[in-house]
C-alpha cells in the first residue's frame, strides 16, 4: 500500500521524522574505527523522568563541561525533554573547545538537526566524514538528516553504502526502513524494520515503528501485539488511537474496515 504526500500523510511524515531524529541520530555503537559513545536514548521516558536527567546531567557539566561523555548525555536529555535550542548551544561550545572530537561532531549535527538547522548540520557532518574511510554511523547520521528534509533517495544511497562495513546494525535497517515510511511505501519500511527488529540491538524504538507501519497497513491485532510487549496499555490505546486518526484523515480507514 502507498500512501500519496498530502497535507495529511506529512502528519505520518513527521511523526516518523521524529522516530529518526531518535534512531538514526541517537544510534553511536562501540568503537568501530571511531566513536566508541552511545548517544542514550531518554525519548521513552516520562516527562517527570526527562526533567529529571535533565537536571542531574546539567549538575555533572557544570561540575566537568569538558567532560565528551557528559556533555553528550546532556544534549540528548534536553532535546528529550524538548529543549533542542539548549542542546545546540552546549554542543556548540564543545565544538569550540574539542574541534577534532568525532563524538561533539555527531551529537552537535544530531542537536542541530532535531533544532531545524538541516544545512548546519549537514555542513558538520560533511567535515566530520573521512572520505577514504567513511564511518557508518557518520553515513547514518547524515543520512538520517538528508530523510529530514525529504531527500529521501539520497539518503538511502548513504544507508546502502553503510552497510556494507556494517550490515547488522539494528539501526541502519531501521533508518531505511523509516525512510521507506516518509515516502509512503509501507511494504519496504516494514520489511527493512523487521530486519532491523530482528539484529542484536534492536531496540523498543524500532519494534515501535515497525508496530506503526504495521498499523498503517490496516493489521491492527499484530500492530497491537507489538506495542503491547512495549508500552503500558494506557500508551498502547493511545498510539493505536492515532493510527485510525490518521487512516481516517487519508480517507483510507472504510477501505480497510470493508477488508476486515
Amino acid at each position: 500500500m502507498l500512501f500519496h504526500r498530502s497535507t495529511h500523510f506529512k502528519q505520518f511524515r513527521a511523526l516518523a521524522l521524529a522516530s529518526v531524529a531518535v534512531i538514526a541520530l541517537s544510534a553511536c555503537a562501540a568503537n568501530r574505527g571511531g566513536s566508541d559513545i552511545r548517544t542514550p536514548d531518554f525519548s521513552g521516558l516520562t516527562q517527570v523522568q526527562k526533567q529529571a536527567a535533565v537536571q542531574d546531567f546539567s549538575q555533572k557539566y557544570q561540575q566537568n563541561p569538558r567532560d565528551t561523555r557528559v556533555v553528550i548525555y546532556y544534549a540528548a536529555a534536553l532535546r528529550a525533554a524538548g529543549q533542542a535550542g539548549q542542546a545546540v548551544t552546549v554542543l556548540e561550545r564543545a565544538r569550540t573547545e574539542q574541534p577534532r572530537n568525532r563524538d561533539i561532531a555527531l551529537a552537535f549535527a544530531k542537536a542541530l538537526a532535531a533544532n531545524g538547522q538541516f544545512a548546519q548540520a549537514l555542513n558538520i557532518i560533511d567535515a566530520t566524514i573521512r572520505v577514504e574511510a567513511p564511518h557508518w554511523n557518520t553515513l547514518s547520521v547524515k543520512g538520517a538528516i538528508l530523510d529530514q528534509m525529504g531527500r529521501n533517495a539520497e539518503a538511502r544511497a548513504l544507508y546502502s553504502q553503510a552497510m556494507v562495513t556494517a550490515p547488522n546494525e539494528a539501526s541502519l535497517h531501521a533508518n531505511m526502513g523509516l525512510s521507506f515510511a516518509m515516502t509512503g511505501d509501507l511494504q519496504q519500511a516494514e520489511k527493512h524494520l523487521r530486519k532491523a527488529k530482528s539484529l542484536p540491538g534492536a531496540t523498543g524504538r524500532i519494534r515501535q515503528n515497525l508496530a506503526l507501519v504495521i498499523g498503517l497497513q490496516g493489521r491492527f491485532d499484530e500492530a497491537r501485539a507489538i506495542y503491547a510487549a512495549e508500552l503500558e496499555p494506557e500508551a498502547v490505546e493511545s498510539n493505536m488511537a492515532y493510527i485510525r486518526a490518521l487512516l481516517t484523515q487519508q480517507n483510507k480507514w472504510d477501505l480497510i474496515k470493508g477488508k476486515k
